[in-house]
């Protein structure tokens, strides 16, 4: 079977597994703060436990980005930035005080929103804020979201004094047509002088994230933006899949025509394209959407089998207790989820009358555990083995998988499954097999397009 009968078969809606189950399938009325928190607790008790990772949701943006699917709040006021820092550091008090004093932090990323939206004042207040309650662990890592257009290099030296290292840079597309399809305007100048400067300060693991499948994306257009950013020689590449999901409130994913978009079969063809250029120059590539060098934490994790997978993506550091903070940010204690109020006023409101901004969660059963690990296996490494003691029925994935099975796209050798390599472009269908709740019915659109 050819390539675009392939795509034509498995394209369908399916989650991304940055968590499992997927969030729209949370039992969120079996869920309350009190039994979460003590998830956390149980959380710090397995090995390493004690060691967590903090991501921190800054929402602020000057402008709206048309493909962007993120929660955030646009505005060219900065005298939000205080308050928006004085709310997520009364919220991180709040949960430090129930955690381990033994706690240790080994990961702080960034993300939006624009991270750099903020003062470097502000965020060095908030990253000492952050610092103050426990110590960093040997091998920490700090990372941060960067729009070119909004960082400065008083941003990349104040960060960089501040413990971080690696930076990733949004750059989308290079091709004038489609930055102006998707609102999101910036030259490669701009691109170049924040890249450099960031050298020159001494990040060690620069990114350059593009996205394929964007509204006015031809083969050519895509070709130069992809030899542009091979010619800054990025530590990493993420290549992502544009998620076209407009019927989430407040995505801006009406900006344009979906006649403006690429086929399914384009879009493919968008990211091979990249993938084969990307291999030539010799980067590695990273389970699903990324490419590093060879001496990258990221490239030697994946060869390691250390590769872990959660809310902020692939990281390099297997964290079972993940804080999130800020508006929308989501907690994982490995037993259990709880995600933040996903409007600003109301994440104002619960801090300030409660300390915690908790929504709503999850908490795992033994089975969603279990499935939750086979998924991140075929994630972070394409193959996972199901053993003999484990509840889940091994014929029962075997038959949902027969069809990827008579594609080559997957092989099972007793009860061991590899996703082939010509399979690796549909390994959230195969995760999809592990996954009883995507047999509930749906009454309205839930995922982005698999392919």
């Amino acid at each position: 079977m050819g390539k675009d009968e392939l795509i034509r078969k498995y394209n369908q809606p399916g989650p991304r597994y940055t968590s499992y189950p997927p969030v729209p399938f949370w039992k969120i009325d079996r869920w309350n703060a009190v039994d979460w928190i003590e998830t956390l607790k149980k959380g710090q008790e397995l090995p390493d436990g004690q060691d967590i990772s903090i991501y921190v949701h800054l929402p602020y943006c000057d402008s709206l980005c048309t493909f962007c699917g993120c929660h955030k709040y646009i505005t060219t006021n900065h005298q939000v930035e205080s308050r928006y820092i004085d709310a997520v550091l009364k919220e991180w008090d709040n949960i430090a005080s129930q955690l381990s004093p033994q706690t240790r932090i080994a990961e702080i990323h960034l993300g939006g929103g624009t991270p750099t939206f903020f003062a470097p004042g502000e965020l060095k207040r908030l990253i000492e804020g952050l610092k103050k309650l426990f110590p960093v662990s040997e091998d920490f890592e700090f990372g941060f979201e960067a729009h070119p257009n909004s960082t400065t290099e008083e941003h990349l030296q104040v960060l960089y004094q501040l413990g971080f290292r690696r930076i990733s840079f949004g750059i989308q597309d290079y091709n004038k047509i489609v930055q102006q399809a998707i609102h999101r305007i910036q030259p490669e100048e701009q691109v170049e002088k924040c890249h450099r400067a960031a050298q020159r300060i001494g990040y060690t693991s620069i990114s350059h994230d593009l996205v394929f499948g964007l509204p006015k994306q031809t083969l050519k257009g895509f070709q130069k933006t992809v030899e542009q950013t091979i010619a800054f020689r990025p530590e990493r590449l993420s290549l992502y899949s544009y998620a076209h999901v407009p019927w989430i409130k407040g995505t801006g994913q009406r900006g344009f025509d979906e006649s403006d978009l690429p086929s399914p079969q384009l879009k493919r063809e968008l990211y091979e394209l990249a993938k084969e250029r990307f291999l030539k120059a010799g980067y590695q590539e990273i389970a699903m959407d990324h490419f590093a060098l060879a001496e990258d934490k990221l490239a030697q994790a994946y060869r390691s089998k250390k590769l872990h997978r959660n809310f902020m993506g692939y990281t390099t550091n297997n964290t079972k207790v993940l804080i999130g903070l800020g508006m929308s940010a989501i907690s994982d204690s490995w037993f259990g989820y709880a995600q933040n109020e996903k409007d600003l006023k109301n994440y104002f409101k619960r801090i300030e009358e409660n300390g915690f901004a908790w929504e709503k969660g999850h908490q795992l059963t033994e089975t969603d555990l279990e499935r939750r690990e086979h998924i991140n296996q075929l994630m972070c490494s394409f193959g996972t083995e199901i053993h003999e003691d484990e509840e889940i029925d091994i014929t029962d994935i075997t038959d949902k998988l027969i069809p990827m099975i008579k594609d080559k796209l997957v092989e099972i050798a007793i009860r061991k499954i590899t996703v082939t390599e010509k399979g690796k472009p549909f390994v959230r269908n195969v995760c999809m097999a592990f996954d009883p709740y995507l047999e509930i019915p749906a009454s309205k659109p839930t995922f982005s397009m698999t392919i």
